[in-house]
């Protein structure tokens, strides 16, 4: 791909309505656009910048990402073919140094912007993302603007599908930004998302269903059920509680044959995730295990539950900008389903399956005690993942904020 040296003019879209952004902008050579009491949120924004400017291509960036000088480089050679809509690089970050919850929301991404993302680019399924996307400007006029909605990134792209633009996927680190630092902050961020994408599933899906390609119904159906998450692991949650309190199992074996013909599943699904690492963005930083993402995964399940739900009702939530800066001092109500949990693991362990296996007499036990001790081990587990989320939450009391570029050292990026 040719390097591209163009000259290039930074928009500042602002609805703050604080004179220091206005003079960032001209201190920085950006231009500064005030667009205030615009319906749409950021994409609302976008739409009214595509009236007021003229460039054929644009690149939407947070405000928090810092985009490295060799960014077009890597996207508007793509270009050169005009049925190219908009090309997507990665996302990466700069903070994730900075908490539990940071480091577990960073590891989340990798295995997305790496493997994922180019399997859905080698099936002309490629999603934008936010930030860090480059579109073309007749791709997105051709579709009335950008896409307005808790997951506008994912509305866009399958409209821009839907019209017969192709996407690409470059999996380059040519730009940093900002992951969620407090429990809290991302919490509200997973909601959107859940309720955005189940958006696009319900009813944008449906809508341009003829018109995009079988791959790309197969992958747009496909992420629209990863929030389904919530719903499985509030089942998979339960099941211990329920033999517990009334002996019932979902399958009728011993703990002993579960493990038996389970491990070899277990055992594949992991060699498979180590394998696919092979393809991540930064594989010497991005490799390993990625627990910390595990256990906020599993600590949002409440979220993706309530995202469901939210979506199925077609309940309505605002558009709110996901806090980059740790939200500090306090515990989020998001933790309160993690703390209602340990609570009933120890009561149910201690007061009722220690009680019964040694002070009930033997014909008032419920179940085997390979079973019972099989159920334990799950909820143990369980267990563990939900003081993990508890954790998550309690390190935001004494967390300090910071501007985590003050000592980011630009040339180490």
């Amino acid at each position: 791909m040719r390097p591209y040296y163009l000259p290039a003019t930074t928009y500042l879209l602002d609805d703050t309505q604080k004179p220091e952004f206005r003079e960032c902008a001209e201190r920085n050579g950006a231009v500064w656009l005030e667009l205030v009491g615009l319906p749409g949120a950021k994409a609302g924004k976008i739409n009214k910048a595509l009236e007021l400017t003229n460039e054929d291509f644009i690149l939407v960036l947070d405000p928090d990402h810092i985009p490295f000088p060799e960014f077009f480089d890597h996207t508007l050679g793509y270009f050169d073919d005009p049925k190219v809509g908009f090309v997507q690089v990665s996302q990466a970050y700069y903070n994730q140094y900075r908490s539990f919850t940071a480091a577990g929301a960073a590891e989340q991404t990798y295995t997305f912007y790496g493997p994922t993302q180019m399997s859905l680019y080698g099936y002309g399924c490629s999603v934008a993302i936010g930030a860090n996307c480059t579109f073309r400007k007749d791709a997105l006029k051709s579709i009335g603007g950008h896409g307005i909605g808790l997951a506008e990134d994912l509305i866009t792209a399958i409209r821009i599908h839907a019209a017969g633009w192709k996407s690409i996927y470059n999996p380059v680190v040519v730009s940093r930004g900002l992951v969620p630092e407090d429990f809290g902050s991302f919490c509200k961020q997973q909601l959107k998302w859940a309720r955005g994408v189940f958006e696009v599933t319900f009813m944008e899906l449906p809508r341009l269903y003829r018109r995009v390609t079988c791959w790309q119904r197969i992958s747009y159906f496909t992420i629209g059920t990863y929030y389904l998450v919530g719903l499985t692991q509030f089942i998979f949650t339960l099941i211990p509680f329920l033999y517990f309190f009334t002996g019932i199992l979902p399958a009728n074996m011993e703990f002993a044959d579960f493990l038996i013909y389970g491990s070899p599943v277990v055992l594949c699904a992991v060699a498979i995730y180590l394998f696919v690492q092979r393809w991540m963005c930064d594989p010497s930083t991005e490799r390993g295990l990625h627990w910390r993402g595990m256990i906020l995964k599993f600590a949002c399940w409440p979220v993706f539950l309530m995202g469901f739900v939210l979506a199925v009702v077609n309940a309505e939530i605002p558009y709110i900008p996901t806090a980059k800066k740790a939200v500090t001092g306090y515990i989020t109500p998001f933790v309160r389903p993690m703390i209602i949990h340990i609570v009933l693991f120890l009561i149910a362990v201690a007061g009722i399956v220690f009680y019964r296996r040694y002070y009930m007499p033997e014909g008032e036990l419920i179940g085997s005690a390979e079973r019972t001790w099989g159920m334990i081990a799950f909820a143990f587990l369980a267990f563990i993942m939900a003081v993990g989320g508890v954790y998550a939450a309690l390190e935001a009391r004494k967390m300090t904020v910071e501007e985590p570029w003050n000592n980011l050292d630009i040339k180490q990026l």
